[in-house]
């Protein structure tokens, strides 16, 4: 059974996310969360914060084994942006658009 878990509206652009996520797809989870401890950028973070959520989820509400969970999908989509403005030259403006990200991690375990 696939369990899944979303974190909605996160501060980092789908396009940063989509690099940690690619390198976890298709990992066990405790080698993911082991992986992206080291690597050096907040997408990293929020990643593993869903992941936990998901093998949580798992445990807890399904009583699947921690060990024998893989990631079997994961993804990074973007969410709704939020529209500012700088003043340039001439009394002109360009926007400035500060994207967010919605990440989905679902687990399951492996079949042996």
């Amino acid at each position: 059974m696939e369990v899944r878990a979303v974190a909605k509206y996160i501060r980092v652009s789908p396009q940063k996310v989509r690099r940690i996520v690619d390198m976890v797809r298709g990992m066990r989870v405790s080698e993911a969360l082991t992986l992206l401890r080291f690597v050096p950028s907040p997408a990293a973070r929020e990643v593993a914060k869903v992941i936990r959520s998901a093998a949580a989820n798992a445990e807890n509400n399904f009583q699947m084994s921690g060990p024998d969970l893989h990631i079997v999908k994961i993804a990074a989509d973007q969410g709704p942006m939020l529209k500012r403005y700088r003043a340039r030259a001439h009394g002109r403006v360009s926007p400035i658009l500060k994207r967010t990200s919605h990440i989905t991690v679902v687990v399951d375990e492996k079949v042996r």
